[in-house]
């Protein structure tokens, strides 16, 4: 039972911080929030990520990258050029980690206006902070595993950032049903109520409203993330939220 509710509190607290503060907040504005609260959600993603910690600042410019290149030869992640989501993961981590060792220059305003805080960045960028995480996760299964099996849910914990993420871009443009089919690209909405990725596999309708709250368009679609930011708004933890959210 322990590693049960490990893993499932691992995964959607991680995956909370990519859809909340690395997609909707560092990568669209789509609300604004006090410095205060900027920061605790910048060290509640180093936290919840852990060994796979993704950089804002390096996430947003390849989202934004996405966004204005889906599904081309120029998209970071369209699976449409792939054999298999593996290899498009690889290429992705190339092109992350470019852009997070600043190897190479973004176009202009795919880099304006986003989160950074550069003692956290430096240390995120560090090979022994991910390491330290890895062994907490290893100790804890050797703790409280029952099986054996159990064990192999590890690697999962070491990538579940970037597992998200290829998740979200193989199966959101390949597989699911289409709302809108003037996006010019192929994005797909892949589940009707995505408690599995909190909203991120609306991609079909997040392409066509960049900048909508929720991702959810439809009376039979819902987005688990919105509700959580209806509350943080209510609770004026974040402001101006995009009047078009509903």
């Amino acid at each position: 039972m322990a590693v049960a509710l490990f893993f499932v509190g691992h995964w959607f607290l991680s995956l909370f911080s990519q859809t909340f503060f690395l997609h909707r907040y560092a990568a669209h504005r789509m609300f604004t929030m006090s410095r205060f609260w900027e920061r605790f959600f910048y060290l509640f993603t180093f936290i919840t990520q852990g060994s796979s910690f993704l950089n804002p600042r390096a996430y947003a410019i390849m989202h934004r990258m996405h966004h204005a290149y889906s599904d081309t030869d120029r998209d970071p992640h369209s699976p449409h050029y792939f054999k298999s989501m593996f290899k498009m993961m690889w290429r992705t981590k190339n092109m992350y980690l470019d852009i997070l060792l600043r190897r190479v220059e973004p176009e202009k305003g795919f880099d304006k206006n986003i989160p950074e805080w550069p003692p956290l960045d430096r240390l995120g960028m560090l090979w022994w902070p991910r390491i330290a995480w890895v062994v907490v996760y290893i100790l804890f299964y050797m703790l409280f595993a029952t099986e054996w099996w159990m064990f192999f849910l590890l690697p999962f914990h070491f990538i579940m950032g970037p597992l998200h993420g290829g998740i979200v871009n193989w199966f959101g443009h390949k597989y699911g049903y289409v709302n809108f089919c003037e996006t010019g690209d192929q994005s797909r909405n892949s589940l009707p109520f995505d408690i599995v990725t909190l909203g991120e596999l609306f991609q079909n309708n997040h392409h066509q409203y960049p900048s909508r709250i929720n991702f959810a368009v439809r009376r039979f679609e819902f987005d688990p993330t919105y509700p959580f930011i209806k509350v943080l708004s209510w609770l004026k933890v974040i402001r101006s939220v995009n009047s078009t959210a509903g």
